[in-house]
């Protein structure tokens, strides 16, 4: 052999073979295949959660939204605020009472009586509890009342009778508050007996709940409507 060359051997003149397998698409994949399908898995369920999330919170804020602007049409005015005491065995328990009129202005009111250890709590309970006692009114096309109308809770005694357009509401303490939430805009209304917030304002309710259209009227009596105007 010639000095300055290098001696092959018969291995290194065989063709060279491709080790790796080749892509056959029917074929089952490897098992370091499998996490990375398993991971895309996991990505678009995550993807998917994420969407119901979103769907679940815009939900969830969109009923937050509804029950805000259900909340919004009532509007509630505290009439009295007092510091009452219970005697119990250990002495005097002092607590709050709270006098609340809870009403949207389109026909419905409520007066709900609210006791406990704080006014927040018990303005909170009053509300609750006007809107588990709320009275429908029928109005009239210039917001005014029917017919007259009279209303006893106790000894206080209430008087309303509508009243022409431009009257405006003419009675005061607990029971203008009641008429004014009731969506009444021109009434004349008159106080007779006891001067306590709590009964007026019970009277008033009772005054209205006792209010009847013409054809209600009309239907309990079993006439037509025309023989009640004449």
């Amino acid at each position: 052999m010639p000095p300055g060359k290098r001696a092959f051997s018969s291995d290194s003149c065989l063709p060279m073979t491709d080790s790796s397998p080749q892509s056959n698409p029917n074929a089952v994949p490897g098992a370091a295949d499998v996490p990375a399908a398993a991971e895309g898995q996991q990505q678009e369920q995550r993807r998917g959660g994420g969407r119901g999330e979103r769907g679940d919170r815009r939900g969830g804020r969109r009923g937050d939204r509804r029950n805000q602007e259900r909340d919004s049409e009532w509007q509630e005015r505290v009439v009295q605020i007092r510091r009452v005491s219970k005697t119990v065995k250990g002495g005097k328990k002092m607590s709050f009472r709270a006098i609340v009129v809870v009403g949207n202005e389109k026909g419905q009111v409520g007066v709900g009586v609210g006791k406990a250890g704080d006014v927040i709590g018990a303005v909170r309970k009053g509300v609750a509890d006007g809107k588990k006692h709320l009275v429908k009114v029928p109005l009239t096309r210039h917001n005014s009342i029917p017919t007259l109308s009279n209303g006893r809770d106790g000894a206080a005694s209430v008087l309303i009778r509508p009243a022409a357009p431009g009257t405006g509401v003419i009675a005061g303490g607990s029971i203008r508050t009641v008429l004014e939430l009731a969506g009444i805009k021109n009434v004349l209304a008159k106080r007779l007996g006891s001067k306590t917030p709590l009964n007026n304002a019970r009277a008033a309710m009772v005054a209205l709940s006792l209010l009847r259209t013409h054809k209600e009227t009309a239907k309990e009596r079993g006439i037509s409507l025309e023989q009640i105007y004449s």
